[in-house]
């Protein structure tokens, strides 16, 4: 009875990612249908921590860099859509982008912060050292070199094809 219990749901980095874009994308809605703007955040955080939690560990380091680029990425597919239906397109995305990206700022740096210290507890160090590890192998294992084999004679001229013409 002591067994810890672990979730059989387990997904992938990119899995992980797309719950935090789909659940951002749905904040947004919610944030307009509610009127109350923390609703984008938030969903970014819960289903960042979701993310982070439910993800396999061999894939945390894909993980972690993500945050940021999913809430942009959210943000300028909600953004475009506004700007869609004004006078200016460009101005209007610019202002939007701006205004959304500076109200999201304190929740990116919130998701940004629970998905690198809960992927650090579940074993991102880990994750790290198996990656030097790798590179370094990489780099002491010699590679063969290639000999320099330069293009036959002709390669770039003009192919001319049948016979010559004789001067008649």
């Amino acid at each position: 009875m002591g067994e810890k219990r672990r979730s059989a749901v387990r997904l992938t980095a990119r899995g992980a990612i797309a719950l935090a874009l789909v659940s951002t994308l749905a904040g947004y809605v919610l944030a307009a249908v509610l009127a109350i703007q923390y609703v984008v955040g938030a969903a970014f955080v819960l289903s960042s921590l979701l993310g982070v939690l439910l993800v396999n560990r061999r894939e945390l380091l894909s993980l972690v860099v993500t945050p940021p680029l999913v809430f942009f990425c959210a943000t300028l597919f909600v953004e475009l859509g506004r700007a869609f239906g004004s006078v200016s397109i460009v101005q209007s995305l610019a202002l939007g982008l701006y205004t959304s990206l500076t109200q999201g700022a304190p929740w990116l740096f919130a998701g940004s912060a629970v998905v690198l210290g809960v992927a650090w507890r579940r074993g991102l160090r880990d994750n790290v050292r198996d990656l030097r590890e790798e590179l370094k192998a990489g780099a002491e294992v010699p590679r063969p070199r290639q000999p320099f084999v330069p293009e036959p004679e002709g390669y770039f001229e003009p192919k001319v094809y049948g016979t010559p013409r004789g001067d008649d």
